[in-house]
Formats: C-alpha cells, structure tokens, sequence
C-alpha cells in the first residue's frame, strides 16, 4: 500500500483526507491511502520520515516552514518563498514544493477585472509567504501585518483606518477564525472597510469566516480558501504521481 498524507500541530480542521480519498476512488486507485499525521511538534517529523510505505505528504500549520530542515532538497519556487506544503520522496530523497502558489494564483484569477492596488497581508507564517511571491508575480504591492513587528512587516495597531483605506484587497493567511474557534477575527479596524475592499480569507473550514461576514456586512467582496484549497490540492496530487 502507497502512503500519503498530512501533517501538521491539529487537522480536525482539514478537508484533504476527504478530498484524496474522493480522488483515489474516482480514478480507481485502489494501491493508495491519504492518512493524517498529526505531530505536537516538528521533530518526531524524523520518525515519519522513516516510513518504509510513505511516499508523499502534505504540510499544514504550523510547520510549512520548520519542516524545510529535515528535507534533502526544494524545488526553486519553494526555495525562493521559505516554504514547503507538498513532500516527495524521490530516490530516497525528501524534495519540498510549495503548490499554495498555484491555489493562490487560482484564487486571483476569480479576483480579475477587480481593482488592485495596495494589498494587506494578515498573517507572516507559511502560507502568507506564498501569498507574497504570488502578489510579487503580479506587481501588486503589499504590506505584511503581524504580531511581531520586523523589518517588513507592522504590528496590527500600525494598520490604520488610513492604510485599510488605501488598500483594495486584505488577505487573511493566519488561522484565527478556523474551525472550531469560528468566534476569532483578525484585530484590524473593520468601520474602515467598504465596498472597495476584497476580503480573502484562505480559510474553509467555516465556508464563512466571522472575518468575511463582516467584510461582507460592510459591503466587501469576499472569497474564501476552498478555490485555493482544491488548487492546491490537485497540484499535489499530480506531484504524488500515482
């Protein structure tokens, strides 16, 4: 039996066993499993890795970056963003990709024809930083908010009413708002969002995070991470090479 799967801290979350599993039936792949891993911390990674029947995995939170020391090797996208979600092994050897940029990418695309000009990004963990070299791609200028403040990114309070007024799109990459914890947010300034604004929530799981209902109930377009989910998703798959 062909091992693949995902890990990450907590996957009560995820729908990727669901979407792999559904996949596997529908093109009869009956030498394949989509398991979850999930690992309190980042190194009993070595133990799994061990695995004499795995040969591929997804990656979640919190790990997209702390799993990038024990890999052989990154592919050049993944390199370049200091990120990995998809695992393979080749020739004995661990290779990381990162196919949140697909996901991302498809997720613009739906945004096309919007105005786009300057962009907040919510969040500086794994999945912001492939969000970034998507929005590097398309020359859309952006600012990072954190809760750390670094050389480029700002603090929350920094996010003024000002700079959400001059923003057209505000990305949420950070977890806050995913099931079960539906009742968090992003601590931006909401009063200032209207219908300029494109709210993008890379979470699913709810459909509608309270961060999106209040972009929508302000008059914001919204769109969550399912498009990006199920990209994502699909490009992986073809990685697995089943």
């Amino acid at each position: 039996m062909k091992i693949f799967g995902l890990i990450g801290k907590s996957l009560y979350h995820s729908f990727s066993q669901q979407y792999f599993t559904e996949k596997f039936h529908q093109k009869n792949i009956r030498n394949a499993e989509y398991r979850l891993f999930p690992l309190a911390r980042i190194e009993e990674i070595k133990d799994l890795l061990k695995h004499p029947t795995l040969l591929g995995f997804n990656v979640t939170i919190p790990y997209k970056t702390a799993i990038i020391p024990y890999l052989d090797e990154l592919d050049m996208v993944a390199q370049e963003i200091g990120a990995v979600n998809c695992v393979i092994k080749r020739n004995s050897r661990w290779v990381g990709y990162n196919t949140d940029v697909v996901g991302f990418e498809k997720t613009m695309q739906n945004a096309e024809g919007r105005k786009q000009k300057a962009t907040l990004v919510l969040g500086s963990g794994g999945a912001s930083k492939a969000v970034c070299y998507v929005l590097k791609q398309r020359n859309i200028p952006f600012q990072i908010v954190s809760r750390k403040k670094t050389e480029n990114t700002i603090i929350y309070s920094e996010a003024t009413e000002l700079i959400i007024n001059h923003s057209s799109f505000i990305i949420n990459t950070t977890p806050l708002g995913m099931f079960p914890k539906v009742n968090e947010r992003p601590p931006i300034s909401y009063s200032a969002i209207n219908s300029n604004h494109i709210l993008i929530d890379l979470i699913y799981n709810p459909e509608e995070t309270l961060f999106l209902k209040e972009g929508k109930r302000l008059g914001a377009f919204i769109m969550n991470g399912l498009t990006m989910f199920k990209a994502q998703a699909q490009a992986s798959y073809e990685l697995f090479g089943i």
